[in-house]
């Protein structure tokens, strides 16, 4: 069994297909601290540019997850959830015109499910 880093709620997996829908394929990053703290931010696939300073953790409803790799030192035990919650966020993630956005849970992996994690590309 696989271990993912990044997962999404019901209610993230239904934004996501909305958005999906109204912009086409999609892409996330989490960001590091601007604009909405450390909020995920959603984009249209290539909109948002990445580069080395940038890692996968892989995808979430097959949107590719985007986390600067200095952030990822800090966060690289943590299994992320995407979930949504209302109220508009300041950041220029497409959700926000929706009155919603996301936001991240946390959950720190345990022993056994860090040897079975997926390399980060």
């Amino acid at each position: 069994m696989q271990i993912q880093r990044i997962l999404a709620t019901e209610k993230a997996v239904a934004l996501i297909t909305t958005l999906k829908q109204l912009h086409g394929a999609l892409m996330f990053h989490q960001s590091g601290g601007c604009c909405d703290g450390s909020s995920p931010m959603c984009f249209e696939d290539g909109e948002f540019r990445t580069g080395d300073s940038d890692v996968c953790l892989g995808e979430v409803e097959g949107c590719r997850f985007y986390m600067s790799r200095d952030q990822f030192e800090y966060w690289q035990h943590t299994q992320l959830i995407i979930d949504v919650t209302p109220g508009r966020g300041s950041s220029f993630s497409l959700e926000i015109p929706l009155g919603v956005r996301f936001f991240i849970r946390g959950r720190v992996f345990s022993g056994d499910e860090l040897s079975m994690l997926p390399e980060v590309g």
